[in-house]
């Protein structure tokens, strides 16, 4: 099985938008790479924390939220505190292969082989949709 973490801010769109970028304006980039997949996608933004799942999911593009299987739970106060989120959303579900696409590479432990890093002026580009599409077609043994 196989399951993406997702951020928003500076994934579906740069963390400063603007008119010419606005909010998920780089959601067409996500749905090129999952189309065909049957990856599930949890949502790990800090937007959890101010919205509710319904209201999360009406952000997304239909083709997206059919996939979004919950958000992670409570902020972890501590080093790392993204991949601890995640962990912590892991603990019991075994053996899952998973990524994140997130721009706070600082919340992730050094070179961490999850992590599919994203540039926060920019959000989500089309190097992202490659790297997701070669794990997604990688089967798991």
């Amino acid at each position: 099985m196989k399951m993406l973490f997702l951020d928003f801010d500076g994934v579906l769109h740069p963390t400063t938008t603007t008119r010419e970028k606005p909010l998920f304006c780089r959601t067409f980039l996500l749905q090129s790479a999952l189309e065909g997949s049957t990856c599930d996608v949890v949502i790990s933004s800090s937007w959890r924390h101010h919205y509710t799942h319904r209201e999360l999911l009406a952000f997304l593009p239909l083709s997206v939220r059919t996939k979004v299987v919950g958000c992670t739970g409570g902020a972890y106060i501590g080093k790392w505190p993204r991949f601890n989120e995640i962990k912590s959303h892991l603990v019991h579900l075994g053996n899952i292969d998973w990524r994140a696409l997130d721009d706070s590479f600082f919340e992730f432990p050094p070179s961490c082989p999850e992590l599919i890093p994203c540039n926060p002026n920019d959000g989500m580009a089309e190097l992202q949709v490659q790297v997701l599409k070669q794990w997604l077609a990688h089967r798991m043994i």
